[in-house]
């Protein structure tokens, strides 16, 4: 190999390894605005995933069976835009909670008429950790959170504790198998199997559940029935 036959081996390298390096930093970047979005990408990124996971919220509505006296509890509401979805079904009562400020704010401005009736609030919360008293919810839900959660397990046993008897547990992810497919889900994401799903239920204590699949199986419904 000739001298400049290896100068231009090096430099195409290192051009690969440079952009190899920028495009995980833009990815771990994506990942920190999935898990706790904030300023104006966070809610570029809320707004824009709404659109994209749509399929996932028409599967939650769609399975809900509510009552002007639900209590619901969503966790991670983003922007709120669920939770407007849901109201449009039945004026039940909805808290939120969520681990960003910049998401609380948004969602409260978004939300307000129903904040003012009563219907909603909006409040900082780590689900690993919650504050409520238990059996206080008939229903608790959750879109692309539980990648994120620091303790997966203790999430899903703080879940079941303030589900009253007969409560469920609405869990909208995308499947494992479509998560690998985004370069920025390599990093920052607890990815789960179907059947991984099913034994994180059975250690928190759901006594039944059950797995829909959404949109052609980009995405999946699970279940947790108390």
């Amino acid at each position: 190999m000739s001298f400049w036959e290896m100068y231009e081996d090096l430099s195409s390298n290192g051009l690969k390894e440079m952009v190899a390096n920028k495009m995980s930093k833009i990815g771990d970047y994506f990942a920190s605005q999935c898990g706790n979005p904030h300023g104006v990408i966070g809610k570029i990124m809320t707004w824009s995933m709404n659109r994209a996971n749509n399929v996932m919220y028409k599967g939650i509505v769609d399975e809900l069976k509510i009552s002007p006296k639900t209590q619901i509890l969503d966790v991670g509401f983003g922007n709120g835009y669920l939770e407007k979805l849901i109201i449009q079904k039945s004026r039940c009562f909805i808290t939120g909670i969520d681990i960003s400020e910049d998401m609380v704010n948004k969602a409260a401005e978004t939300n307000r008429r129903y904040i003012a009736s009563g219907n909603m609030k909006f409040q900082l919360g780590d689900c690993c950790d919650l504050s409520f008293k238990d059996k206080t919810f008939d229903v608790v839900t959750t879109m692309n959170t539980i990648y994120f959660w620091n303790d997966t397990a203790k999430g899903m046993s703080e879940i079941n504790r303030v589900l009253k008897d007969n409560g469920i547990f609405y869990n909208a992810v995308i499947s494992k198998e479509n998560l690998d497919k985004f370069f920025y889900t390599k990093n920052g994401f607890k990815k789960f199997t179907k059947d991984e799903y099913i034994e994180l239920g059975k250690k928190a204590g759901f006594r039944r559940i059950r797995i829909k699949k959404l949109g052609n199986n980009y995405g999946l419904l699970i279940i947790y029935m108390k």
